[in-house]
């Protein structure tokens, strides 16, 4: 028989912001999207011609140093997006949306077949770098570190990183609405500001073929603030925030990662690897004594297998090495691996393992807000 706690766990964690598929919205929006999925597929020979059915959607970062700033003199302002537009005008590059900030430069890019976002960063992070050097002569690093790069895979996530991209000078309490910033395209995009050599038709095809609509439906798509939590798993995704080891002393150190590991490290409420992992193993606990093929047997061979489970679950989805799972639960990796080999191949278990992540995280954050389990407990 199933376990009610689980079951209701879905419906509190809802009321806390994590849904599964929260970010598909209404029927209105599904329909958009359908519409935009086709358009990523190519079948618009207007858009075909413009983009490439080859091209790649790239996301680029670059972070200042602590106690540095990259637009120490308000000309670079106009110098770097020079640069951004001087750096797309390779036959298939298209720059698509950018945002310059005091410590922060992200550009959306679609690039040809056989071009890299390193090509990009290469041609802008130095030039940066030699600028704000000379004008803040400081004999320290202007950048944190090298820039950042994620590949985006669709146009949901496209539209998606365009939403985060005009929120973000709000959440860092630079502007009271997205449009009132001026150092990026969603004013320009909007017809509310030029800038000499940027084309803000490739992200308009984003909503629409006619500029007027594309626009409106811009507006409306932005309209919507990103939830606190949506905001962190971006900066995760980014590499903004790190988040630290924090599993024994010899892995305290501090590392990006992916979207799932992302939204895990978030819904965890710890934003450390610890956290993330506790996580997993409240809700493994609680999804096998839900389970009608709940395993028995011994209590030794039950946590081997609730622990063999958390490792599957994290290298699957990019939140650790199973050597540092083995380091939180004080076992031996090659004793985890032969029993994480051997979960992966019982058919039992499947369901377990292809749980996705926004699932996971919403049931887990509802188990451990009303049924804590003591540490160390396995």
């Amino acid at each position: 028989m199933r376990s009610a706690r689980l079951r209701g766990a879905v419906v509190s964690a809802s009321n806390m912001g994590f849904r599964p598929n929260d970010w598909r919205g209404g029927a209105g929006q599904r329909c958009a999207n359908a519409r935009l999925n086709r358009l990523s597929r190519m079948d618009n020979p207007d858009l075909k011609r413009r983009t490439g059915s080859t091209a790649t959607m790239w996301s680029v970062t670059w972070q200042a140093a602590v106690g540095r700033e990259f637009f120490v003199a308000p000309s670079l302002y106009a110098r770097v997006k020079d640069r951004l537009i001087a750096a797309h005008r390779r036959p298939g590059r298209v720059l698509l949306d950018f945002l310059l900030l005091p410590a922060e430069i992200h550009v959306l890019s679609q690039l040809p077949p056989g071009d890299s976002a390193r090509g990009v960063a290469r041609e802008v992070g130095s030039l940066v770098s030699r600028w704000v050097k000379e004008i803040q002569p400081v004999r320290s690093p202007v950048m944190a570190g090298p820039y950042r790069s994620l590949e985006i895979l669709s146009i949901d996530d496209l539209r998606s990183e365009v939403r985060m991209l005009a929120w973000r000078p709000v959440f860092l309490g630079m502007c009271a609405t997205p449009t009132h910033y001026p150092h990026g395209t969603l004013r320009i995009a909007l017809g509310l500001a030029s800038m000499q050599g940027f084309e803000p038709r490739p992200l308009l095809d984003l909503f629409g073929v006619n500029t007027s609509q594309a626009r409106d439906a811009l507006r409306r798509w932005i309209a919507r603030r990103p939830s606190d939590n949506d905001l962190l798993v971006w900066e995760f995704t980014r590499g903004l925030v790190l988040v630290a080891g924090a599993i024994t002393s010899a892995s305290d150190h501090a590392r990006t990662v992916r979207n799932d590991a992302a939204l895990l490290l978030v819904a965890s409420g710890t934003k450390t690897l610890t956290g993330a992992l506790r996580l997993l193993e409240v809700w493994v606990i609680a999804r096998l004594a839900s389970s009608d093929d709940a395993p028995s047997g011994p209590l030794k061979a039950r946590n081997a297998q609730v622990r063999a489970l958390v490792a599957c679950l994290a290298v699957q989805h990019r939140l650790c090495s199973a050597s540092e799972v083995a380091r939180r639960f004080r076992r031996a990796k090659s004793t985890l691996s032969e029993q994480m080999s051997s979960c992966r191949n019982r058919p039992e278990f499947v369901a377990v393992l292809a749980t996705p992540v926004p699932q996971i995280a919403a049931e887990s954050v509802a188990l451990t807000t009303y049924d804590p389990i003591p540490e160390n407990r396995l």
